[in-house]
């Protein structure tokens, strides 16, 4: 019986992707290829019940994924990977080194930094003469709200990916675009940090869920 459902699925994600199926049903066929001869419906409603959402539960830890949800280590492990996969699929859609010239494909780079990060995090991008990405540098992970930067560090950074001059972005998790007074203030001091060694800070993007706001463009600096 399950492996005519399962088959039934595949047979559906073949012919319509996964556009019409809803959350559980996508984490059901995912269940499929680490919990074998098993009803992985039931379970899927469960997980993401759990956490609230898919989206949740694929931002959380896999040792709350398995205590939670009471699933193996391998299915915990598995669920988990899902964001670190999409961070790693688009650095590959963007290809090497690739040219971030104008705000927008800036803003762009800088939203596929941060899928799937749950907690505020801070990127150095680091770019050559022609504008091109030599290093995306993560300077900190931290708190849901918070993240403590440190020019000297960045600075450090600089120096050792040979940037001709940087980006700055860090992400909101909480989803304002807002910046605050120590977004405006850290992005001064780092600019001036820079300025003995001759390294523009070019912008310091913003960047909540797939939004992002410039602060060059709207004139913070």
């Amino acid at each position: 019986m399950h492996e005519g459902h399962r088959r039934r699925v595949k047979e559906r994600y073949l012919t319509e992707g996964l556009d019409s199926f809803t959350d559980h049903q996508v984490l059901e066929m995912l269940l499929f290829y680490c919990i074998p001869m098993k009803d992985t419906n039931e379970m899927a409603h469960k997980m993401v019940r759990e956490f609230g959402s898919l989206a949740g539960l694929f931002e959380a830890d896999p040792r709350d994924i398995g205590q939670r949800c009471g699933v193996s280590e391998n299915t915990a492990i598995l669920v988990s990977l899902i964001p670190s996969l999409a961070r790693r699929y688009f650095k590959g859609k963007w290809g090497e080194k690739p040219v971030l010239n104008t705000p927008s494909k800036a803003g762009a780079y800088a939203v596929s930094l941060f899928v799937g990060r749950q907690y505020e995090s801070f990127f150095v991008i680091c770019l050559d003469a022609q504008n091109r990405v030599n290093y995306p540098a993560l300077v900190h992970e931290g708190t849901v709200n918070e993240v403590p930067v440190y020019p000297r560090l960045i600075l450090e950074l600089v120096l050792r990916h040979q940037a001709h001059s940087v980006i700055l972005t860090h992400n909101h998790p909480g989803g304002s675009l807002s910046p605050s007074q120590t977004d405006i203030e850290v992005t001064k001091a780092i600019i001036s940090t820079l300025a003995p060694i001759s390294v523009k800070v070019l912008d310091h993007i913003i960047v909540a869920g797939d939004q992002f706001i410039s602060l060059k463009q709207k004139n913070y600096f």
